[in-house]
């Protein structure tokens, strides 16, 4: 079978590398080979910063707003091209079409905040801090700094980070998953077409090899990541050893908080789309309902009944509700994790293990296809309560009230999103004040906020000071400098010893 080879894209040009390893790439809906990836070695990850160095000083020294004019055209070019790069999402990833079209919206917002990177660059002035004397800051970039993004999100992802890391005065070197790599390539060509110049974007397509070149790279000056906890645990700890700016982004288990008073049917609306969209494989997906009081016996059987009725189809269909699994091996990780619930004495209500391909759609009878998975009567000390799952799995946990809601969501070693459904103004506030969560939503399931706020959450869900995008972000890919000047005719005769205060 003739399989598409996915390159490296390093100092403008499309390249094979020199590792001579490579990875299938898959279509989750068929099961079939849809390509081969190349895998960097030392050598493609050297080669890359070794452009994106000789690029830096020319791109460092682009006045913003023409740096912001490249981000304009990309922005054109984004807009022109985003179904084709939604549906090359669909491909690879599987997640259904108008799934993939809201992830590439979500990241096109991220391109039109960094436009605006004239504003967000200025600095701080202020003129006679003392005598004769003005004191102001500014912003400047960190050099060559790199980006490890996961296979959920192929293109918003590395949009969280790449257009401000440009935008700022960085080169930037993007390694994408090997699962869906494709994205990444048509993004570099558009990026190509904007004007960019050569060196200041770059690609390298691989696995562990590449990760650990970029970490122990001297000349990399600062990485961020977005994945498990286990690992952005690992890279937050060996990229500071090698003297590196860190960002890592863990995992999440969210949780939904249900009060007596809530509009249920929203609510149920609310959790179905959170927990089963893209199969559950997002960071902010809710795989936790937790149900306050009596509403647990009326919302089950609603939820039980719409997750039977998911439409679970080959992403391509405009009626999809839900795709397959990315990888067998990922399909294979969640049906332990649900027979490990069954096994615990959870409750299971709808059992998605055992639905069959055929029913997806023409040739998908090979695919990585499951249903939505309920269970009820959910306790903390199970494995599936504990543990990201990443798959289409909700745990419904009952409780007598908010207090013991907030206390149980607070007890978790995750603290990436949350959500709470209710009618009461006074349950909102207590619940906004008290919940340890760094990204909270009121009557909202997934509060990924919007691109000028930035994205992260608490715990073991962030390893680093800051959050993506928005203006942590630049703060991020920036490093400020403080000046202090005065002239001849303002500076006292003599020497002076003591401390210097404002005089």
């Amino acid at each position: 079978m003739t399989t598409t080879p996915i390159q490296h894209y390093i100092n403008g040009q499309l390249a094979d590398g020199d590792s001579g390893r490579t990875q299938e790439v898959f279509n989750p809906a068929t099961g079939r080979v849809s390509g081969r990836v190349a895998l960097a070695s030392r050598a493609d990850v050297d080669a890359a910063v070794a452009a994106a160095e000789a690029a830096f000083p020319a791109w460092a020294d682009t006045p913003p707003i023409r740096r912001a004019r490249v981000m304009f055209r990309f922005l054109e070019l984004l807009n022109a091209h985003k179904d084709e790069l939604a549906r090359a999402i669909t491909r690879e990833h599987g997640k259904v079409f108008t799934d993939a079209q809201g992830e590439v919206a979500r990241g096109i917002d991220i391109v039109e905040f960094a436009c605006g990177i004239p504003q967000l660059l200025k600095g701080d002035y202020t003129e006679q801090v003392s005598t004769g004397m003005d004191n102001w800051t500014m912003r400047q970039p960190l050099g060559v700094v790199a980006g490890i993004t996961p296979f959920n999100f192929p293109a918003m992802v590395p949009m969280w980070m790449f257009p401000v890391a440009i935008a700022t005065g960085n080169c930037f070197i993007l390694k994408p998953s090997p699962l869906d790599p494709s994205a990444s390539l048509m993004i570099a060509d558009l990026l190509e077409q904007a004007g960019l110049p050569k060196g200041v974007f770059n690609v390298v397509q691989g696995d562990k090899e590449a990760v650990e070149a970029l970490i122990e790279h001297p000349e990399v000056r600062a990485l961020s990541f977005v994945g498990s906890t286990p690992i952005a645990n690992l890279i937050y700890e060996n990229g500071a050893r090698h003297g590196k700016r860190v960002q890592a982004l863990g995992g999440a288990k969210n949780h939904m908080v249900v009060m007596p008073d809530a509009n249920l049917d929203k609510a149920v609306d609310a959790l179905i789309g959170a927990a089963y969209g893209s199969a559950g494989e997002r960071c902010m997906a809710i795989s936790v309902a937790v149900l306050v009081g009596e509403v647990a016996d009326e919302i089950v059987p609603r939820l039980a009944e719409r997750a039977r009725a998911l439409k679970v189809k080959n992403g391509m269909e405009l009626d999809a509700e839900m795709g397959p699994i990315v990888t067998a091996a990922a399909h294979q990780r969640i049906t332990g994790y649900i027979d490990k619930g069954v096994e615990e004495g959870a409750d299971l209500v709808v059992d998605g293990r055992d639905f069959d391909g055929s029913r997806a759609g023409e040739g998908c009878a090979e695919g990585f296809w499951m249903g939505g998975t309920l269970f009820d009567r959910v306790t903390p000390e199970m494995t599936i309560y504990r543990e990201e799952i990443f798959g289409p799995v909700l745990a419904c946990v009952r409780v007598p009230d908010v207090a013991t809601a907030i206390r149980l969501i607070n007890e978790h070693e995750f603290g990436n999103g949350v959500s709470c459904f209710t009618e009461s103004g006074s349950v909102a506030r207590e619940f906004g004040r008290r919940i340890q969560v760094g990204m909270v939503g009121i009557n909202v399931p997934i509060p990924v906020p919007m691109a000028w706020h930035g994205f992260g959450g608490w715990k073991r869900s962030l390893f680093g000071d800051t959050h993506a995008y928005g203006e942590e972000g630049v703060r991020f890919y920036t490093k400020q400098k403080s000046i202090m000047q005065r002239w001849s005719d303002a500076i006292d005769a003599g020497a002076e010893f003591a401390m210097p205060t404002a005089k």
